[in-house]
């Protein structure tokens, strides 16, 4: 079994200066790091995360034996190279170069993709590309690298953002996908239907998001939204707050809670959002519900 390396290992085999990194700053599935590397002859092992390599200063001769093809280019500033997952190389250049890397996680790349073109991904393989001039990719590196350095409000989710764009156009340009092709009226199975209603009624009060219920069947969120819909009739985020207005009308009729406790156990932001929801559903404010019930 190939053991998989995370970009913070890859110094163990790749010795260089860290200029850069965004260690430390909450990204999900987005990782970054800008080396100083002097002239080398490595291996880079199988690295757990698609690495895209924008050369920043610097200019050297270039070879690389990738799936037992060796590649030769001059690289220089402005010059991308492309690594798969999961795949390992043999790296030799004799001139020092600054380079910042791009860590995409498998994850978050086949949720694009699945997302991109409506079926299940499987796998995704980043072409042979040693050296590319792509503006797009070389402009989404700067822009994220930029992030790391200012480390301003909300950098998590604009980086994520930014590498959802990125990994768009890679497909289009630079990989092969593996896809198995959905029914169109597939939906949960009868296991999992029983799995995501005990879920979410036993996370009712907590923050009940789209990715967080995919999670729980180990789908993408696209593929967990679709296939729900085709069981349950409704989207997840309908169904959660018609069980969510269920359980605070047994509160409230059952109950001495104040209202404002409810709302918070049943997963409302605030006492005003479950005035409003329970009054659109019930056609009843819950303090009137509460009245008529007792």
């Amino acid at each position: 079994m190939t053991i998989l390396v995370p970009p913070e290992d890859l110094p163990a085999w790749v010795p260089g200066r860290i200029l850069l990194a965004s260690d430390g700053l909450g990204w999900n599935h987005v990782g970054l790091r800008s080396y100083h590397y002097a002239g080398q002859d490595v291996v880079v092992p199988a690295m757990r995360d698609y690495l895209l390599v924008g050369y920043r200063q610097g200019a050297t001769p270039m070879q690389r034996r990738f799936d037992g093809r060796w590649r030769h280019e001059h690289l220089s500033a402005g010059a991308v190279s492309l690594l798969t997952r999961a795949q390992r190389a043999y790296w030799n250049w004799s001139e020092p170069i600054d380079v910042t890397h791009i860590y995409l996680s498998g994850a978050l790349v086949a949720q694009v993709a699945s997302e991109a073109m409506d079926c299940l991904v499987t796998d995704v393989t980043l072409a042979d590309v040693l050296r590319t001039e792509d503006e797009v990719i070389t402009r989404a590196i700067e822009t994220i690298a930029a992030e790391a350095s200012v480390r301003a409000l909300g950098g998590a989710i604009y980086v994520e953002s930014l590498a959802r764009g990125l990994i768009v156009h890679l497909l289009r340009r630079y990989a092969t996908v593996d896809t198995r092709r959905l029914t169109v009226d597939q939906g949960l199975s009868q296991q999992q239907q029983r799995r995501i209603v005990d879920f979410i009624d036993s996370h009712l009060g907590e923050d009940l998001d789209l990715e967080t219920l995919a999670r729980c069947l180990e789908l993408t969120p696209c593929l967990f939204a679709r296939r729900f819909r085709q069981s349950f009739g409704q989207p997840p985020y309908a169904y959660v707050i018609g069980r969510r207005i269920e359980r605070a009308g047994r509160y409230l009729a059952g109950t001495d809670l104040p209202i404002k406790a409810i709302a918070a156990a049943c997963g409302f932001t605030d006492q005003a959002h479950l005035t409003r929801l329970f009054a659109r559903t019930r056609g009843t404010t819950p303090a009137a519900f509460r009245r008529q019930a007792g």
